[in-house]
């Protein structure tokens, strides 16, 4: 083999490296480029509300909320709660807060053992709502009870970090919508201290009602959320005082 194939060769195995290493980069760099999940929250009479999500703070939550999403499960349910300066809550299928399920997802912040999740609950945070049994001393079962009920920070509370799993936030103007939500005065946490009504049942006709959520992907599958039999309070306190609530 002369010398002038010798040196052809060598070219061609250059370029061949250089188109091999490009199109790795390509591949490095699109998947590092594919944008967070993006959801689109349609709230009757207020607008439309874009949340971002960060499955790399909260995987299992962030897949348990798509899963939900994809499966219609928030369609028609409302916003129930509100706290000023604090936050709206919403996601219960039953329209009140009280709404029980079948499963669970476990408790992705670090109270529950999760190191990964480092968002703050900061205004514009989607978190995940939960039961807190910590007066039973059941503080696991409380930190594992999360499953469709969700809040949306309306002022920062740094009380909250660690102890709930924050899992995306609003876009753009989309907090202007949650702010008039969280003025709604049916859904609005009364003082009970004061308050002489008694038993007062909640008009759920008055509550701020999404009417459809979707989400954007951008092709990635998010996989399965990991659920688990959700415990049961009511047949805890049977088993153990014979008295439910």
């Amino acid at each position: 083999m002369n010398k002038k194939n010798i040196g052809l060769i060598i070219i061609i195995v250059i370029i061949l490296g250089l188109i091999g290493y490009t199109i790795a980069s390509n591949v490095v760099n699109a998947t590092k480029n594919i944008p967070n999940p993006i959801v689109t929250m349609k709230i009757k009479d207020f607008g439309e509300v874009k949340i971002e999500l960060y499955p790399e703070m909260a995987p299992n939550t962030v897949a348990n909320f798509i899963n939900l999403i994809e499966n219609h499960y928030y369609d028609g349910v409302t916003f129930h709660r509100a706290v000023e300066g604090f936050m709206v809550q919403g996601g219960d299928k039953e329209g009140t807060g009280q709404g029980q399920v079948e499963e669970t997802i476990q408790g992705e912040f670090l109270e529950n053992g999760y190191e990964g999740n480092t968002l703050r609950h900061d205004r514009g945070v989607i978190s995940m709502a939960r039961a807190d049994y910590s007066n039973l001393g059941l503080a696991k079962e409380g930190y594992n009870s999360a499953f469709s009920q969700f809040f949306i920070m309306t002022a920062d509370n740094t009380n909250l970090n660690g102890n709930y799993a924050a899992f995306g936030k609003v876009l753009d103007n989309g907090m202007e919508i949650i702010d008039q939500v969280a003025k709604v005065e049916a859904i609005q946490e009364k003082d009970t201290t004061t308050d002489t009504t008694e038993n007062e049942e909640p008009d759920i006709s008055q509550y701020p009602v999404i009417t459809e959520m979707t989400v954007e992907t951008f092709g990635v599958n998010y996989g399965n959320p990991v659920r688990q039999e959700a415990f049961d309070l009511n047949s805890y306190l049977m088993k153990l005082y014979g008295i439910s609530f």
